[in-house]
């Protein structure tokens, strides 16, 4: 993926999507998309690029997020941020990157005009307690229900409704956070006869998105232009050399697939 996109370009007359595929794996992805059982979102990235998360777990990665780190590509150099917000000694602000006053890039986005958009998925986006509306609460609208929380094998489909019915009623630009909580666990009942969650099942979470992807661009890209981010903020373990889940320094952790794309 080429670096040096100018996002002076893209903010003001695009509207922006992040989509965080929580959870999904890089080798995951890569395979997927291989074989064809992803054909969608082979159609919409082209590939995947492999970068490093700057957070294992969620709120760790999204804290980063927001202020403007995403996954920093997986080879040496110095690479420009697409965002970052105004502060002395930046090293990696250059003259492709969208300079934002504030303290997220989502109170930048803000202050350049944009309606700002949450639809969470895991329990850190959940708004139940106060751990839960810390992130949620950087928008001027944020949607939550059990709906489009973990448990749902449905939830990918009611965070598109969510968007769709929110969207519907703005006029002006918009930056869309969607945080897709199908791929967490539990994730066993995308797989028939799986009676746990594996990375086989991980996997069938995966191809569930990928039948819906066409359903969110259709809503995400009406309005006119879009910019669209699609990133994992971590990968997390099935058993891998002992370890389950993640909040664990493992490469499967760690390396997480990455894509950007401008529709229209």
């Amino acid at each position: 993926m080429p670096e040096g996109r100018d996002m002076n370009a893209i903010v003001g007359t695009h509207d922006i999507a992040l989509i965080t595929l929580d959870t999904l794996r890089y080798d995951v992805a890569i395979e997927e998309l291989a074989a064809g059982r992803t054909p969608n979102l082979a159609a919409l990235v082209g590939g995947w690029e492999l970068r490093h998360s700057p957070g294992t777990f969620t709120y760790a990665a999204h804290t980063a997020f927001f202020a403007g780190f995403l996954p920093t590509p997986a080879h040496p150099g110095r690479h420009p941020r697409l965002f970052a917000l105004r502060f002395e000694g930046s090293e990696t602000t250059g003259g492709t990157t969208a300079v934002l006053d504030g303290a997220t890039i989502v109170e930048g986005l803000a202050a350049r005009g944009y309606h700002t958009l949450c639809v969470g998925g895991v329990g850190f986006f959940n708004q139940q307690n106060p751990l839960g509306r810390v992130l949620p609460s950087l928008f001027a609208e944020a949607h939550w229900s059990r709906e489009t929380g973990v448990t749902d094998p449905h939830s990918f489909e009611h965070q598109i409704r969510v968007i769709d019915e929110a969207l519907a009623k703005q006029r002006g630009r918009v930056f869309t956070f969607l945080n897709v909580s199908a791929l967490h666990q539990p994730n066993h009942f995308y797989l028939e006869g799986a009676r746990g969650d594996t990375r086989a099942s991980h996997a069938a979470a995966l191809r569930y998105i990928d039948r819906h992807i066409p359903a969110l661009l259709e809503v995400l890209g009406r309005r006119g232009p879009l910019f669209a981010i699609l990133c994992s903020d971590h990968g997390t373990l099935y058993g891998d050399d002992g370890f389950t889940g993640h909040r664990i320094a493992h490469p499967n952790v760690l390396n997480v697939p990455y894509a950007e794309v401008v529709v229209r």
